[in-house]
């Protein structure tokens, strides 16, 4: 188990997947900087945040709700988590009957190829299970561009790659070193392009033959006047 000090953020897990450089940037170095596309991811998020808990017939719709794990040592807010009436689940106040939990996240863009967005998902699950002591088998996304729901599984591979992955996380926040990546062309759009610097500080780069470089003296003979 992991104590208060020892949690660290869900969004982490999503960076991690993403990009092992931008989560130590972010979560280790404390780099941040926005971008058009970060921009409208927060404002999504602020709007769904604000908006009020609703009852509706056979639903209950918490928005905000905070999110912990100290079996795997993560802590989050949920976007929206709906308590469906039916035959399993958990007892909320002054409601008949059992509820089952289900995390819904929204995202801005539309559905990613990895695992990225499923594994903060998954996480969100495993914190709902391990707080309210029941099981939560699916969630949602809702993306911004098709504006349709996406439904998430939480199956044994997605479980054990959410366990596996947090477990690297605390691993990367105990050794403090911010990793290095390959640049490719998702490099573009990251925010923290100018901190990170891929194409110069990327794998495979000689940083060091890059300073010697940049601070070699000119030739004899070559000084201004």
């Amino acid at each position: 188990m992991f104590t208060e000090d020892q949690l660290i953020p869900l969004s982490a897990l999503q960076h991690w997947v993403y990009c092992r450089r931008q989560c130590g940037l972010i979560h280790l170095e404390q780099a941040w900087a926005e971008n058009h596309l970060t921009a409208e991811g927060r404002l999504l998020h602020d709007r769904v945040h604000e908006s009020e808990t609703e009852n509706r017939p056979g639903v209950r719709i918490v928005r905000g709700l905070r999110l912990v794990s100290y079996a795997l040592g993560l802590v989050g807010q949920a976007d929206v988590v709906e308590f469906y009436r039916g035959d399993s689940g958990i007892t909320l106040p002054e409601a008949d009957g059992l509820w089952q939990p289900f995390p819904v996240e929204y995202k801005r863009g539309k559905p990613k190829k990895d695992d990225s967005d499923s594994l903060q998902l998954c996480a969100q699950a495993l914190c709902l299970e391990e707080m309210l002591q029941t099981e939560v088998p699916a969630g949602a996304f809702f993306y911004g561009k098709p504006r349709r729901r996406t439904d998430v599984t939480f199956d044994t591979r997605l479980r054990d790659l959410t366990r596996q992955t947090a477990a690297a996380l605390h691993e990367l926040f105990e050794s403090r070193q911010t990793p290095r990546e390959r640049y490719t062309k998702k490099c573009d759009n990251c925010s923290l392009y100018l901190q990170c610097m891929p194409q110069t500080t990327g794998i495979d780069k000689k940083i060091d033959m890059y300073l010697s470089k940049a601070f070699e003296l000119p030739p004899e003979g070559d000084d201004e006047l």
